[in-house]
């Protein structure tokens, strides 16, 4: 008879078994269990089973599963963030040595992962025009490896034209790398446009509320999840079984999420155009955004990010009281959740040419009615004197 305390640790009592539900589980562990001591073994690869938490759970590896299905790719690695899944990329795909392609336009930390680690690693990063398209093969070299996209670019909204570039990379033996996070992975199909690897910030649009941190890594080819594997296991990017839970819930109502978040947000950025203070609009859906027609080209839908150019002559000073003065809108990093925000952009840092000096405002769409976010817009502008239509020209209707 065990003890009372062994038993604790070691019961006999079990539930009866039978139970099914359309939710999956949360599976917590570190310790994995094998059948006997033949069975051992210590292998990341998902083929080979479960041996231990850090190479993931039923539920990170079903996450892992449904994200790559999603987007047409090989297989998916979870990582806890979208800057994990880039850092992960870079440190998979370059040496030594390397030279690495970055768009100008590039979420910000991407540059300065570039600037501050793969430099001190011997590699070297160079940033391009993020509408180069074609014309990147003038910034290729002999020892190019990774030519990294983003589109639309981060802040600015560039659209890329990825198929050319992607020509001209492979061209050169490069491997091609996209954060496909704006699209949901969904909107742009990155594997149908020859790129090798994909990456999302799951803490975006598949998390949907603000509440969780995590990434992902799509690789095209068993060669590509070999590779990505070794680096992945050997950094030791686990992830919560937790934070996982919630972004399978979220990836149930994502279709419907991102349908209303286009809705609004289009109608949004179609009254910011009608307004005499904004000199344009940065939306992949209006004309007024660079590299509209590639989008009009590849992509099928749009999502809750764009941002706003003030006028000339706008001053610094009148942007942060428009910002300040919104309510709905609340201000913040990061996008894709239910709520509104706004971030006003003074530090852009650019290589090439910066034309919007502080004059720019990203805006991000969330959930709450769009009459109630242009209302509070208006007010803003208005306590801002930045208020009143433009006798210029009419709101902008998408090219869908």
């Amino acid at each position: 008879m065990k003890k009372w305390t062994t038993s604790l640790i070691h019961p006999d009592a079990r539930p009866q078994g039978g139970f099914e539900s359309l939710v999956t589980p949360v599976f917590r562990g570190s310790t994995t269990l094998f059948p006997g001591a033949g069975d051992v073994t210590d292998d990341w690869r998902h083929e080979a089973g479960y041996s231990y938490g850090l190479y993931g759970t039923p539920t990170t590896r079903e996450l892992g599963v449904r994200i790559a299905e999603l987007e047409g790719g090989n297989h998916t690695f979870v990582v806890p963030g979208g800057q994990a899944a880039i850092s992960l990329i870079a440190l998979t795909f370059t040496s030594a040595g390397d030279h690495v392609l970055i768009p100008d336009s590039a979420y910000g930390p991407t540059r300065q992962l570039a600037d501050d680690v793969l430099r001190r690693f011997g590699v070297e990063p160079e940033y391009y025009p993020p509408l180069a398209g074609a014309g990147i093969e003038a910034w290729m070299k002999p020892n190019t490896r990774l030519v990294w996209c983003e589109s639309p670019g981060s802040v600015t909204m560039e659209v890329q034209d990825v198929p050319a570039i992607v020509e001209a990379a492979h061209r050169h033996g490069a491997t091609v790398a996209l954060d496909n996070t704006w699209s949901a992975g969904v909107y742009f199909d990155g594997f149908a446009h020859g790129v090798d690897v994909t990456m999302q910030a799951l803490t975006k649009y598949v998390g949907g509320h603000s509440d969780l941190l995590l990434g992902s890594v799509t690789v095209r080819t068993a060669e590509a999840y070999e590779r990505l594997g070794v680096v992945h296991d050997r950094l030791g990017l686990s992830v919560s079984p937790d934070d996982c839970y919630l972004a399978l819930r979220g990836m149930q109502t994502l279709g419907v999420r991102l349908a209303a978040l286009e809705r609004s947000a289009l109608h949004v950025a179609r009254w910011l155009a009608t307004r005499r203070a904004v000199a344009r609009v940065l939306h992949p859906a209006l004309p007024s955004c660079p590299g509209h027609e590639t989008w009009r080209r590849d992509f099928t839908g749009s999502t809750s990010v764009f941002s706003i150019v003030f006028a000339e002559g706008t001053s610094r000073e009148s942007v942060a009281v428009f910002v300040d003065a919104l309510e709905l809108f609340r201000v913040g990093f990061s996008w894709g959740g239910v709520h509104s925000l706004a971030l006003p952009w003074f530090h852009l840092r650019r290589t090439h040419e910066n034309p919007y000096g502080d004059r720019l405002v990203r805006l991000n769409v969330g959930l709450e009615d769009p009459e109630d976010l242009v209302a509070d817009l208006g007010r803003a502008l208005h306590r801002a004197g930045l208020g009143g239509p433009s006798s210029s020209h009419d709101a902008e209707q998408p090219s869908l």
